[in-house]
């Protein structure tokens, strides 16, 4: 006779979940189109829902978190056009071609949502390395560089050419350094005219 009432509050505790993340995630969103990144702490977003913190806490750990779900959606964009979209930077384009399509996407991606990636690399600087997006986009430049370079160590070149996107140094190089965003493409084709040379 209970076992009905049990499975209805399964499912009714699953949609309360759900529910909280979608206003934590509006809320998030609402904070850092009205003040900027900077802006959103743990503490905001429950004063704007009226959910607990503690709860805000343990749906998305902390800021960095929090500011990385607000990114995924784009995120999902990009991997599903690097994955299954049209040359060259998805499939059936030459291996060195998709990678230089990859890299130049990948300085747009970075300035187009710089300041909420900076703020994110603020709040933890190592979860950049941990998040399965960073994994996922190391993972297709180590396929790309072996297929390039067979004899290089193509996980460790993939760290290296993922490097020069780090959040801080794009934000050091365009806007500290008035480099533009060609600037930056255009050494990105140095570095890989030097993978592709023979050795």
């Amino acid at each position: 006779m209970n076992e009905p009432q049990r499975r209805g509050a399964g499912r009714a505790e699953r949609a309360d979940a759900a529910g909280n993340r979608r206003r934590i995630l509006e809320a998030a969103a609402r904070i850092v189109a009205d003040k900027g990144p900077g802006a959103l702490t743990m503490n905001a977003v429950a004063r704007e829902t009226g959910i607990g913190v503690g709860t805000v806490y343990r749906r998305f750990g902390d800021v960095a978190q929090l500011l990385f779900a607000l990114l995924d959606e784009r995120e999902q964009r990009f991997q599903e056009a690097f994955m299954t979209g049209p040359p060259p930077l998805g499939p059936d384009a030459p291996p060195l071609e998709r990678l230089r399509a990859f890299l130049h996407a990948l300085a747009d991606r970075v300035g187009d949502q710089l300041d909420m990636l900076l703020a994110a690399e603020a709040a933890a600087p190592s979860a950049r390395y941990s998040s399965g997006a960073y994994a996922t986009m190391h993972a297709h430049v180590t396929v790309l560089v072996t297929r390039v370079s067979p004899e290089a160590d193509a996980s460790l070149l993939a760290h290296m050419l993922l490097a020069p996107f780090t959040p801080s140094l794009v934000h050091h190089l365009t806007r500290d350094g008035a480099r533009t965003p060609a600037e930056l493409k255009a050494a990105t084709d140095t570095l890989l005219a030097g993978l592709a040379r023979p050795a």
